[in-house]
């Protein structure tokens, strides 16, 4: 891996991506090869994500070079609150009422201004502890934010209404927007392409969406893909894969294997 020097280390800004079972480093270097540095980080099986990222700084070479500022895009179970019916003081109250088991952990939230909502989110305490101590300037944020601002983009253009599913950590998100604020969104376990079909085609009656006009858009890791797109097209005939390639015109970091189209968003949309 490259050397850069100590004071484009303390201006870059490194990203930590952090999932149920998943640990992933990246920071921008326009003298890498795809002008981007991605270090996905095995976890080891039965430790914490806290004890994984802490035997991570003694293991990852993008950890070593001692960044100072991150940010870390984590995915967790995400309760949106319209921005006119939020207050802070009410936040983790209202987060533990939606969500059981988050007693422990510390909630936070980020503003979409886009979207008119908060998005509230957990974090486990000792993971928030484990990044403040090592680093002065942290920032964290759902891995959800990058693709929502997207997607929401991409929402207005053609007459038809869109519904969006994003495929990632071996769950599907499903989400569609009106005008600037979120019409629908939720998330489901999917392992398995046909429970993935079943879940968003229950939303997408629930919404009232027609089969032949309107429009479903999928991205992401999507479980036996082939066998997906062609039964989701047997009940939704304008159904489109997101290919990063393609959305991002032919970038370098889309070569970059195993990288999340979060990711991907996250450094490449405008």
């Amino acid at each position: 891996m490259q050397v850069i020097g100590k004071k484009r280390t303390q201006q870059a800004r490194l990203t930590i991506r952090v999932s149920k079972n998943t640990l992933s480093f990246s920071v921008v270097d326009r003298e890498a090869e795809h002008q981007l540095i991605y270090e996905p980080y095995t976890v080891k099986s039965g430790v914490s994500i806290a004890a994984n990222l802490r035997q991570a700084f003694g293991e990852s070479e993008l950890l070593q070079r001692g960044y100072q500022k991150v940010r870390v895009y984590i995915d967790t179970p995400i309760l949106l609150v319209p921005i006119e019916e939020f207050h802070e003081e009410d936040l983790t109250v209202l987060y533990q009422h939606a969500f059981t088991g988050s007693h422990s952990d510390a909630i936070l939230y980020r503003v979409q201004p886009n979207l008119n909502v908060v998005a509230v989110f957990p974090i486990n305490k000792d993971l928030k502890m484990v990044i403040e101590d090592n680093f002065q300037d942290v920032r964290f944020t759902p891995i959800m934010q990058p693709m929502w601002n997207y997607l929401h983009k991409r929402s207005f253009t053609g007459i038809n209404h869109k519904l969006y599913a994003y495929f990632h950590d071996k769950k599907v998100d499903i989400f569609c927007f009106e005008k600037n604020r979120f019409k629908f969104y939720n998330s489901f376990q999917a392992d398995y392409a046909k429970d993935a079909l079943y879940f968003i085609l229950f939303v997408w009656k629930q919404l009232g969406l027609q089969q032949m006009q309107d429009e479903l858009h999928v991205s992401g890791d999507i479980p036996d893909k082939d066998w997906f797109l062609y039964n989701a097209k047997l009940y939704v005939k304008k159904t489109f894969l997101l290919n990063p390639s393609a959305e991002f015109n032919r970038a370098p970091i889309t070569e970059i294997k195993g990288m999340p189209f979060d990711l991907l968003t996250l450094y490449l949309s405008k």
